[in-house]
């Protein structure tokens, strides 16, 4: 065989959740967000501690949550801040970008980041024990719940469609006030996509900001449930199984 035919041979696909991943922060750098990163092993405290969780809450118990081996902290104790987890969300990224842009001056200021996070649950079409998520937030003065609004239902046009069908539900969340769910249509039911709301003024206090002058908006949404909804996929466990056929995307 020709070296010119070994080269037209193709190499393989990207995976459908990298295709989504780049779609998405194109979207949002539209959008006037700044593409942010972080750790996926996470301290105690920016997991759960600046986002306004009780520490009795269920969330930090070892049945829902990844500690590190000799790192539960106990329920007594003041949370030090060095106990460590696998994040069970991304916005550990986005408050501490958000924090960094206060301390430097950069408000007002807008985050989007992308990845993996980790929850202890049963697995099941629509929950997988490791997941990707698209989490969001924005921070000034005079930001509302229209603004989150009109952002998210922009975003969801651009990567599923005009005719996509959303609704937005209240709810609560420790960390955003008021909180709302965010449904999409997909095969003839509302899947939940993820949490949203206003974030607490204790969250704001303790990445260092003045509520009173500041006000912002926060979300974390299911990126493999968008995939699903996109690409008709029955099952999220799939994206994780290897399956070839996911590679025709």
């Amino acid at each position: 065989m020709s070296e010119d035919k070994k080269e037209d041979k193709p190499r393989g696909s990207e995976h459908p959740l990298s295709i989504l991943a780049n779609q998405a922060y194109e979207v949002f750098s539209e959008l006037g967000f700044e593409i942010a990163t972080g750790p996926e092993l996470e301290s105690d405290w920016y997991n759960f501690g600046v986002l306004n969780f009780p520490k009795d809450h269920p969330a930090r118990d070892m049945q829902d949550t990844f500690w590190i081996k000799n790192e539960k902290p106990a329920r007594t104790t003041v949370q030090s801040g060095g106990e460590k987890v696998l994040r069970t969300h991304t916005t550990t990224v986005t408050t501490r970008a958000l924090e960094q842009a206060g301390k430097d001056g950069r408000l007002p200021a807008a985050f989007i980041s992308i990845g993996k996070v980790f929850r202890n649950e049963a697995t099941d079409i629509t929950h997988e024990m490791q997941f990707y998520q698209i989490d969001g937030a924005m921070v000034g003065e005079n930001i509302s719940v229209a603004d989150m609004n009109g952002v998210l239902t922009k975003f969801y046009k651009k990567m599923l469609g005009d005719d996509v069908e959303i609704e937005f539900r209240p709810s609560f969340f420790p960390f955003t006030e008021p909180s709302i769910e965010v449904f999409a249509k997909f095969r003839g039911k509302w899947l939940e996509m993820g949490g949203s709301g206003m974030l607490h003024p204790n969250v704001l206090r303790n990445i260092g900001l003045d509520p009173k002058k500041y006000q912002g908006f926060a979300f974390g949404h299911g990126l493999d449930r968008i995939a699903m909804i996109k690409w008709n996929i029955p099952d999220v466990r799939l994206f994780y199984q290897g399956d070839l056929r996911l590679n025709q995307f």
